[in-house]
């Protein structure tokens, strides 16, 4: 039976006409995958740089996240031709490649997705989820137009190098890091700060100048509204262990109440 894949990030970001709002899905959990891809979001970025993400809990947040109208986007651990490989034989269609911090970096992300002679994918078709076994027509052929690359600017030398790597073709968009970004600054936790924000808007002037979408992570509220009033095109606005982590912590402060009389220990 023939099958056909959803179009990637970048056909949803065209078809909406607007900027897509998102959140990260960290914990590792299909059960709280499925959750949020149903809370009425445009994206989810489920992340294996900084979460406890293997190979099997990937696949399953994806299956669980099949069927709702959302888009999935995953990231990688490292910028890797064989993890990129098995994200893509997974099913995976949106990656965002960590660290990416010059035209040669990007294009070997790039370089990654596309198989032979225009790139370095291993054929693996017939085994792959990505291909559903072989039951998506012509998938050899198509392979690259179901896959989206995004890499990401979160060091300073990276925004030097930005207007090189949106030259790179096949990257589709960038998405920006403040948070490693500040700390490459020297403005470690201070992803606040002018000069870091100054940075974020010079990108995101820079990928307008280039015809390709910017995303920025951004939790405050203020300041995603800021950089989407700056033309980024998709944002991340909170987490999933975030918001599990303030709200316990709400319930905690609201009815956890120090007995009468308890005797604080000393040591």
């Amino acid at each position: 039976m023939p099958l056909q894949l959803d179009p990637t990030f970048y056909q949803s970001l065209d078809q909406t006409g607007r900027p897509l709002a998102g959140m990260w899905v960290c914990s590792g959990s299909p059960l709280v995958a499925e959750i949020c891809a149903g809370a009425g979001l445009d994206w989810i970025l489920v992340d294996a740089e900084h979460s406890p993400n293997g190979l099997e809990s990937i696949l399953a947040q994806l299956q669980a996240i099949h069927g709702y109208p959302v888009q999935v986007m995953v990231r990688p651990p490292v910028n890797d031709t064989v993890v990129i490989k098995q994200y893509l034989d997974l099913g995976v269609q949106n990656l965002l490649i960590p660290m990416v911090n010059s035209g040669t970096e990007a294009a070997a992300a790039v370089a990654a997705v596309r198989y032979p002679p225009h790139g370095v994918r291993g054929v693996g078709s017939a085994l792959a989820r990505a291909s559903r076994w072989n039951r998506v027509p012509d998938y050899l052929a198509e392979a690259a137009g179901t896959v989206s690359v995004t890499v990401q600017i979160e060091s300073a030398a990276a925004v030097d190098a930005v207007e090189e790597i949106l030259a790179v073709d096949g990257v589709d968009g960038i998405f920006l890091g403040p948070s490693d970004l500040a700390a490459s600054m020297g403005l470690l936790g201070q992803q606040e700060h002018p000069q870091v924000r100054d940075a974020v808007e010079h990108c995101i002037k820079a990928a307008t100048a280039a015809g390709k979408p910017a995303g920025v992570n951004a939790f405050n509220p203020d300041t995603a509204r800021a950089y989407l009033d700056a033309g980024t095109s998709f944002v991340l606005v909170g987490a999933d262990v975030a918001m599990l982590a303030r709200g316990s912590e709400a319930l905690a402060s609201q009815f956890v109440r120090p007995s009468e009389g308890a005797v604080k220990a000393s040591y």
